[in-house]
């Protein structure tokens, strides 16, 4: 039995909206999962059904052996962050950490020590006497993580927390929740659409379309092999390349394209990926890129331009790399990087 279990968990709006689809999911104790998927795809939805802010439609949640579905959200055990930070702007910090403590009618001595020690813990301690709009956008983010973990729950609920932070305070505060989470090994949900801390910060993702989770597994796994063309377009920056074409023969045809690999079956709707970095420069590729477009990034250097067959491609190269706007560059991508799905059900192929 896991920990934390999803069956068949299903929100219907009054409006017809089927917002989370049939869901299930197993999540163990300790372990941080990353629900990510576009905005709108029910991701949030899910979360808040766990933290019992959303009634369930359908399905059944279990939390250390016990449903959850009709226990009131404060009696879940469950400790969530918001993206909006959610203090009390009257309240200092001392008294937005011990507010839920208060409530649960811990005493003054108890509340003191666990304020502290997790004050010191994130490094807000000078800030106890300060109120939220006296703080940055970071250190008011580290007292909700605060309000959060003193409440010492079994599971932590992370709903887009680092949105409102600009880039370099997300990366910082990225690092900060993952060695928090490990250090404690509290079992941890994170809600995301950035896919770059959902490959950071995740054990494992459920990736997340239409109400309907596509693919779960661990960041490799998602990112190496895609189950549908949904989670292979979404996750990786810059996107994986796409040509359409049909397989026969096991050999993939598209116009002046022709590519083979084992053990495919014949369709006559078929789409081929391969990732930019997959991409490499070769005098005998099998693809001709025509050079429209260089984008500089320092380390690297994105190169877009069209194929033989008009295609869209993107290739990332070492940023030394000597190409030029007009040139026209042969490219392969070694075989076992080939993505294959069927273009009528999206699902991978290969």
């Amino acid at each position: 039995m896991s920990f934390l279990e999803l069956k068949n968990i299903t929100k219907i709006y009054p409006n017809g909206t089927k917002a989370v689809n049939e869901t299930s999911l197993n999540i163990e104790h300790g372990e941080f999962m990353v629900f990510v998927g576009p905005s709108g795809c029910g991701k949030s939805t899910l979360l808040r059904m766990i933290a019992g802010l959303e009634d369930i439609t359908g399905g059944e949640i279990d939390l250390d052996g016990k449903t959850i579905n009709k226990i009131d959200p404060s009696e879940r055990d469950i400790a969530m962050v918001f993206q909006n930070y959610a203090l009390y702007p009257h309240m200092n910090v001392y008294k937005n950490l011990a507010y839920g403590l208060k409530n649960k009618g811990e005493s003054k001595e108890e509340i003191n020590k666990k304020v502290n020690d997790v004050a010191e813990l994130l490094e807000i301690h000078e800030y106890l006497q300060r109120k939220p709009g006296q703080l940055s956008g970071g250190q008011r983010q580290r007292v909700a993580m605060g309000r959060a973990i003193v409440r010492n729950p079994k599971v932590f609920l992370f709903d887009e927390p680092l949105s409102n932070l600009d880039a370099q305070l997300r990366g910082q505060v990225r690092i900060e929740i993952k060695k928090l989470q490990r250090s404690m090994n509290v079992t941890s949900v994170f809600v995301t659409h950035d896919q770059v801390e959902a490959m950071t910060l995740g054990d494992r993702l459920a990736v997340i379309n239409n109400g309907i989770i596509e693919q779960i597994g661990t960041p490799i796994e998602v990112y190496e092999t895609p189950k549908t063309l949904f989670v292979a377009e979404f996750i990786g920056t810059p996107k994986m390349n796409f040509i359409n074409g049909k397989i026969k023969n096991q050999k993939f045809v598209a116009g002046k394209t022709e590519v083979s690999s084992n053990n495919l079956p014949d369709n006559d709707e078929a789409i081929l990926g391969f990732r930019p970095e997959d991409l490499i420069v070769d005098n005998n590729g099998k693809f001709l890129l025509n050079v429209e477009i260089i984008e500089k990034l320092g380390a690297d250097s994105l190169i877009y331009g069209t194929d033989q067959n008009q295609n869209l491609l993107c290739l990332r190269v070492n940023g030394n790399t000597k190409i030029n706007v007009n040139e026209k560059i042969n490219l392969s991508v070694s075989e076992d990087k080939y993505h294959f799905f069927d273009a009528t059900n999206n699902i991978r192929l290969n």
